[in-house]
């Protein structure tokens, strides 16, 4: 196998994914519709291990209303990245690194409309991101419809370490917009779409495609990735919530996604939601997620320089996952505690297969291009803890 420094990879996007999963439930348990959200103070604690990659960190969250109508908050984020991933162990040496995100926001409530703006940053040692998100939502119909819009700007700086003078910028749009439908007293229906724009260097600066080399030992060489400079997105999704007589609910969730790389996702997610005796509340829920691969993807290349664009990651190749998860909430009184009214804590554990189609396991010692097709488990636990004041 080629020599290869010690480099180190970004953690792959279905990784990013996977533990911003967390960050999304965190948001959504301070989710609001036409009145501001609880004051309140959550820390939640988030790990993510799978194919020789973990992830884990603290995120906290703060959020102080004033007069009911304008409500701030703040989130501090922590990624805690060790890597030995296949993509590392075949081409590099294993990794550690950190990740932190700090979110600033503000929401203002006037009438029926609601009015959201946030500021993110992320930093580690070889990228940088900021982003603005704007958010407007309107209630009407007597409360039973809601209609949102949204816009978020984002720029990004790569750099690569042990390159002082490598420096890339990526630029990021992002629109969306949402409606909510109370159809019965017992159901909701939510439609959302989202068109994102990606715009600069948009592939890993450390990550090869490997190629055909008669010549080579192994039968393979490696070069670098080198993919378009633009990349638009589109994401369709239908969700469900139907409430059960006895305070529990289903939940079902369909979306599509398809990009000018020539990628299209589909995933489904069924949820239930019961309540148990004490003020527990359990729920399971299932999701899977197929995709193609992009147009300029292959696991092996026939020779060197063979596409104007290549890409061998493996989140751009073909692959399925299926996840369960199952999570315990406990909602508690705090008379007795100064300042703090109520509070609770939520424990929740998702196991994760990925089966990839077309992404090859290089480590297995086997001829190049028949090496067993890619695949592994990883399961993703969140430890939630918030109090309302």
């Amino acid at each position: 196998m080629v020599a290869v420094a010690v480099t180190r990879f970004k953690v792959t996007a279905v990784i990013r994914l996977i533990t911003l999963v967390a960050l999304v439930v965190f948001a959504m348990l301070n989710s609001h519709a036409a009145i501001l959200p609880e004051d309140r103070a959550d820390i939640m604690y988030h790990s993510y291990d799978g194919g020789g990659v973990k992830v884990d960190g603290p995120s906290v969250l703060v959020r102080k209303a004033y007069k009911d109508k304008i409500s701030v908050w703040a989130n501090y984020y922590v990624d805690m990245i060790s890597s030995a991933s296949i993509d590392v162990v075949s081409t590099a040496s294993a990794y550690s690194e950190e990740r932190t995100e700090t979110s600033l926001g503000v929401d203002y409530l006037h009438g029926k409309t609601f009015f959201g703006l946030s500021f993110t940053n992320s930093d580690e040692d070889d990228y940088a991101s900021d982003t603005v998100n704007f958010g407007i939502s309107q209630d009407f119909f007597g409360d039973l419809s809601t209609i949102g819009l949204s816009y978020g700007y984002g720029k990004d700086t790569v750099r690569r370490n042990g390159d002082d003078v490598f420096v890339e910028k990526v630029h990021k749009q992002n629109f969306g917009v949402s409606f909510s439908q109370v159809i019965t007293k017992s159901l909701l229906v939510n439609l959302t779409y989202n068109g994102i724009t990606d715009e600069g260097f948009l592939n890993n600066p450390y990550r090869s495609v490997r190629y055909a080399d008669p010549l080579s030992a192994i039968g393979y060489a490696f070069e670098a990735e080198r993919y378009p400079e633009t990349r638009t997105s589109s994401a369709a999704a239908i969700r469900g919530v139907y409430y059960l007589p006895y305070r529990a609910a289903l939940k079902l969730e369909y979306r599509h996604f398809s990009d000018t790389w020539g990628i299209v996702a589909n995933n489904g997610e069924l949820a239930y939601t019961h309540p148990l005796p004490g003020s527990l509340t359990m729920d399971v829920r299932y999701r899977y997620y197929t995709q193609s691969e992009a147009d300029f993807y292959s696991d092996l290349f026939p020779r060197t320089q063979a596409r104007n664009f290549l890409a061998r990651d493996k989140e751009l190749a073909a692959f399925t996952s299926n996840s369960f998860g199952v999570s315990l909430s406990y909602e508690f009184g705090l008379e007795l505690m100064p300042f703090f009214t109520s509070g609770e804590i939520n424990l929740s554990a998702d196991y994760v297969s990925f089966d990839y189609a077309n992404f090859r396991d290089i480590t297995a010692a086997a001829p190049a291009g028949s090496e067993p097709f890619y695949e592994f488990n990883a399961t993703v636990l969140r430890l939630f803890f918030s109090l309302r004041y």
